[in-house]
């Protein structure tokens, strides 16, 4: 093997690195961001004694965490914006059997908190009969429940209801996050998973965000064989669907 070879193959060796590292770094990045919020509102529903009032001490104590809380959100935050460009859909994936119900069930306690201090319900409507496993990247799969479940949340109205849904059809197990919230614009409905894009109704309940969490929901989910699809009304609320191969 040539001096060239060798170049080339370090230089392979290296882009793959750097390809994992990049992947690792967005996806803990979004699992401690989504924890850190999960820390905020719970700190929040003491400051807004929704858990009994609290004494001039715990009160200070706790006004403090919140800005360490706030302060290493930002940090996240701009890591993630940092990093966006790269697309980490397209890294490798680690595929194993894996229990659904259970990264469902996980990921609604991580934002237990968020979702009561907007007065909005999440209901996990199990079905009676106990699913498959799904072949499925464990940690991209909870980035993708997370992202609708996070969106559910934020464009839905106060006192909203979020529901939950899984079925087993076709060799596919399907699940489904319905909210009562703001919906998508006619115009959004052709563009909601484009890179980047906001909706219209979104920009105006939610000025803030990155555009991304739907287009990467669908590409991990086409990695994985499934589709993501959804249906929707202006005011009245979105349901989003995806299916995974079961696991055989």
């Amino acid at each position: 093997m040539g001096n060239s070879d060798l170049k080339i193959e370090k230089e392979i060796e290296q882009t793959d690195i750097n390809s994992l590292r990049t992947d690792m770094i967005s996806i803990n990045a979004h699992q401690i961001r989504t924890s850190l919020s999960s820390i905020k509102w719970i700190i929040e529903m003491f400051l807004n004694e929704d858990v009994g009032k609290l004494s001039t001490e715990q009160e200070n104590l706790m006004r403090k965490a919140k800005e360490s809380n706030d302060r290493a959100l930002e940090i996240v935050s701009e890591l993630l914006m940092a990093n966006k460009t790269t697309d980490i859909t397209e890294k490798k994936y680690c595929f194993s059997e894996v229990n659904i119900s259970e990264v469902i069930e996980s990921s609604i306690f991580d934002f237990t908190g968020e979702a009561h201090a907007r007065g909005i319900e999440i209901i996990f409507l199990k079905q009676a009969s106990a699913l498959p496993n799904v072949r499925a990247d464990k940690e991209k799969l909870r980035v993708v429940i997370e992202n609708l479940l996070e969106n559910a949340i934020k464009y839905s109205n106060m006192h909203g209801k979020i529901f939950i849904a899984t079925k087993e059809e076709s060799g596919f197990v399907e699940i489904s996050v319905k909210d009562t919230g703001i919906g998508i614009s006619e115009e959004g409905k052709g563009k909601i998973f484009d890179k980047f894009y906001r909706d219209e109704n979104a920009q105006k309940k939610e000025p803030v965000g990155s555009g991304i969490g739907l287009f990467t929901a669908r590409k991990i989910i086409e990695n994985h064989g499934g589709k993501v699809w959804f249906e929707s009304k202006k005011d009245e609320g979105t349901t989003l669907f995806l299916t995974l191969p079961v696991s055989t």
